[in-house]
């Protein structure tokens, strides 16, 4: 039982030790990883340091490499690159002299020698690339389950980097999640920057023009205002990583209560919206790809190029007219909890992008459409639709998720219009009033939280790609 044991730490020893070799060509997770493991690392090289033994992948190298020397390999290389020299030099009427052509034999023979011995030493299991000293020493220090047990008390961290980094689609998961740390950041910088130069005074405009001189100056200093500009944007970043988003210039209102309220309707909009892009896009790209030139191919682009062009706020005032106040049929406003007030705000939204997401379907269809391989699978005997799904469609998917992510931002930003229309009450019109303050602090935070959500979707369409496309899933492998 302690034989297996053994031999199941022992493994689960090279598998971390490899991952952290493998850890140390990314620059980011090198320095972290030599941050949070120093302890374990600074034994480990001491260890190293104080045993007198000779690495046994450096004997077997040198060994081999003055067998293979013994044997001729080294001057036969070298002979034979001067052969392929000289014959380039005469087919290209170059006149250089043969110690030249010895100089660059030598070392065209010596490179190629090197990589025979690497490739030698990987068929016997020996890995030439790495520091062998260093990750033997390790493999057999973390092979002990005393030293195990220490090293993952004292370098936890570093142990969840290596176990991140042995998954690749965690690791791409956390490196994007870390990259939105810093999108964020831009985004906080840019907004805030722009509120911050824009000739409006929010105590001015809250307070009226009649206001005094010191009602003004006490609103600047119970909000900040009157601190420097670099002192200002260090507030609103404390309150976004703190999520403490404090309180808005009009009305002293809870901005953490009121997103909570309000980003949750506009999400549940967006989603909506998107999904009905979505199911009607494809549905419609994919007909009048397949039935390319017919009656529904041309009818249907030129509904697509009229969605393109008919402005929310129109489409919307001629549905409630026609289903809500002629027909009855749905409700005019949004109330929430009542899907049916759902139905017309995500049609009126989705349909431009609908519209988008099937011209996009059918262009890349057509490309995919009189590739050999559909060829192939309509000569082996399969079903159109077999064919259309499994083989055009799906090679066809990555441009069309591509734009779906990009156009989730755009719906978001679409939002506002369509809740005006509809009397929706969320976080887009909410921004929108805000801005012409400036209220800093609650368009500061509403449009972080959009960006999350943009961020995390299109987070999401980049997973979606590793599951469609089967290169970029064996990329994402070795990433």
């Amino acid at each position: 039982m302690n034989g297996t044991e053994n031999t199941g730490l022992q493994h689960l020893a090279v598998q971390i030790v490899t991952t952290y070799e493998r850890m140390k060509r990314n620059a980011a997770y090198r320095v972290l990883s030599l941050i949070f493991g120093c302890i374990t690392l600074v034994i480990v090289k001491l260890v190293q340091m104080a045993s007198k033994e000779k690495n046994t992948a450096r004997i077997r190298r040198d060994q081999l490499y003055r067998e293979l020397v013994n044997q001729g390999e080294l001057a036969a290389l070298q002979e034979e690159a001067a052969q392929q020299i000289r014959r380039k030099n005469q087919f290209f009427n170059k006149n250089v002299s043969e110690s030249e052509v010895q100089r660059q034999a030598e070392k065209i023979g010596l490179q190629e020698f090197e990589e025979k011995v690497n490739r030698l030493l990987e068929n016997e299991g020996i890995d030439a690339s790495r520091n062998s000293e260093f990750h033997d020493t390790f493999v057999a220090l973390l092979s002990k389950m005393p030293f195990f047990v220490f090293s993952v008390i004292v370098s936890f961290p570093m142990y969840i980097l290596v176990a991140i980094y042995m998954q690749p689609y965690i690791k791409f998961t956390v490196d994007r999640m870390a990259m939105l740390v810093f999108v964020l950041f831009g985004v906080i910088f840019l907004v805030f920057s722009i509120l911050y130069i824009s000739p409006s005074d929010p105590a001015v405009n809250i307070l009226g023009d009649k206001a005094t001189p010191e009602k003004v100056e006490q609103f600047r200093e119970i909000y900040g205002l009157n601190k420097p500009y670099l002192g200002q944007f260090l507030d609103t970043v404390k309150r976004i990583a703190t999520f403490d988003l404090g309180r808005s210039f009009v009305g002293n209102e809870n901005i953490n209560e009121a997103i909570a309220r309000k980003f949750p309707v506009t999400m549940q909009l967006a989603l909506c919206s998107i999904s009905w892009a979505i199911l009607a896009g494809i549905a419609v790209g994919v007909v009048s790809a397949i039935r390319q030139y017919s009656a529904f191919d041309n009818i249907s682009m030129l509904v697509v190029l009229l969605a393109l062009s008919i402005p929310h706020f129109w489409l919307g005032l001629v549905l409630v007219l026609n289903f809500s106040i002629k027909l009855g049929w749905l409700p005019a406003i949004y109330k929430a909890g009542e899907w049916k007030s759902m139905l017309m705000p995500a049609f009126v939204l989705g349909t431009g992008y609908a519209a988008g997401i099937a011209r996009m379907t059918r262009s890349s269809m057509l490309e995919v459409k009189s590739s050999d391989y559909v060829m192939t699978a309509r000569a082996k005997g399969l079903s159109e639709r077999a064919v259309t799904f499994r083989h055009i469609l799906s090679n066809a998917l990555i441009p069309i998720i591509t734009m779906v992510g990009m156009q989730f931002g755009g719906i978001v930003a679409g939002a506002p219009t369509t809740e005006k229309v509809f009397g929706i009450s969320g976080i887009g019109i909410y921004i929108v009033e805000k801005e012409f303050v400036p209220d800093t602090p609650a368009v500061v935070a509403s449009v972080v939280y959009c960006s999350v959500a943009i961020s995390l979707a299109n987070l999401l369409v980049d997973i979606l790609y590793t599951f469609i496309d089967p290169r970029i899933k064996t990329r994402l492998k070795d990433y």
